[in-house]
């Protein structure tokens, strides 16, 4: 794959967006820019971890039926579902019916209320995690860090499912909290500008 190919403006995109028409629009819009909403931030969890298996384009294309399907991913809202939801879930032709998956999402919706009562907030505790751009790799060639691995282990540890480092470092880029735009993506300089006027949630 390229580093880079031409956008639909003619400028250089990260080569990935070529495998799909819409990843364009995803690309400029939302991967790479920081984020600090909870709700957006577990709602990306949740489809980085439907996502291990299959590809981005497949869980793009439902992601508004996912947000229907689980209210939005109000994770407080979810927390409270039962044996019941998880039939509804898994007869929702809408979403990727894996029982595993779809328990993890309830089961973390659980342990992020836990969270944020004990840290403050979603976005307070993963952007603890932001690691020193200085010592950051090129962009994309890696699918790990150590900031990663340390996000997933403490996830882990507090219960969390479908996290591992490689579910947490594309968590990391899509969120901001990475950098990930190729060196000459026309978008990397637009990420830095807003990550340079983002304030993380304290």
């Amino acid at each position: 794959m390229p580093d880079t190919v031409p956008g639909p403006d003619g400028l250089p995109r990260c080569g990935w967006c070529a495998a799909a028409p819409d990843f364009f629009a995803y690309h400029d819009s939302e991967w790479g820019y920081p984020v600090g909403d909870d709700i957006r931030l577990f709602e990306k969890f949740c489809l980085e971890g439907f996502q291990s298996g299959l590809s981005w384009r497949t869980i793009l294309d439902k992601r508004e039926n996912f947000r229907a399907a689980f209210d939005g991913f109000d994770f407080r809202k979810i927390a409270r579902y039962d044996d019941s939801d998880v039939a509804r879930l898994l007869s929702d032709a809408g979403i990727v019916r894996h029982r595993g998956k779809i328990t993890a999402v309830i089961n973390n919706a659980a342990r992020c209320c836990e969270l944020v009562d004990a840290e403050g907030s979603l976005g307070a505790y993963v952007w603890r995690f932001e690691p020193d751009p200085a010592t950051l790799p090129e962009p994309q060639t890696v699918t790990t860090s150590a900031a990663s691995i340390a996000l997933s282990k403490d996830l882990k540890k507090r219960g969390w499912r479908f996290v591992g480092p490689t579910t947490a470092y594309a968590f990391m880029q899509a969120m901001g909290l990475v950098n990930d735009h190729a060196t000459s993506c026309a978008m990397r300089p637009k990420a830095a500008a807003a990550r340079a006027a983002f304030t993380p949630p304290a």
